[in-house]
């Protein structure tokens, strides 16, 4: 028989998830990187891909200002650089250094890519919407590279495991 679980409990149990690192410019124009799990597809035509942003995070101001950001995929090589996106803050430390990762240009927009992500996806904002505590910022694709080999990217649980899944089958 199923029983009523709190909001949180609820949430655990909905784990893993995808482990994206968002990179985006702050108010400043200085690169910056912050992991995010709440990305999903929106639509095909135009391609559309939404982000779900705390409003106290640093990054939130940055892309409102700078309107793109690109959706990294992080592979599990990656996962070390990958956590230290999620779990500090552009306020205190510069994560394009602090977290190893290797940051190139973008092709299409001004914030970087992460370097031997599985595939990332370079943003405009074209709308954006205040759900709560967060604002949902939808971005067109305008691009996107990855590697075709690289089906491992990663996955968070709720206490920030993170996992690697592949396309077994």
């Amino acid at each position: 028989m199923m029983k009523t679980l709190s909001p949180d409990d609820a949430f655990a149990r909905s784990a893993p998830m995808v482990y994206t690192v968002v990179t985006c410019l702050d108010e400043l124009g200085k690169p910056n990187a912050l992991g995010v799990s709440w990305v999903t597809r929106a639509s095909w035509s135009p391609f559309l891909m939404l982000v779900s942003i705390d409003h106290s995070r640093y990054s939130h101001a940055g892309i409102r200002q700078n309107r793109e950001f690109v959706i990294n995929y992080p592979t599990k090589e990656q996962e070390k650089g990958a956590l230290v996106c999620g779990m500090s803050s552009g306020r205190d430390i510069d994560k394009t250094v602090a977290s190893g990762l290797a940051f190139v240009n973008s092709e299409k927009v001004r914030c970087p890519t992460i370097d031997g992500s599985a595939v990332s996806f370079e943003c405009r904002v074209i709308g954006e919407m205040e759900t709560g505590d967060h604002t949902v910022f939808v971005g067109e694709v305008v691009a996107s590279k990855g590697h075709p080999e690289e089906q491992n990217h990663l996955y968070v649980t709720h206490n920030f495991t993170m996992l690697a899944l592949g396309n077994e089958e």
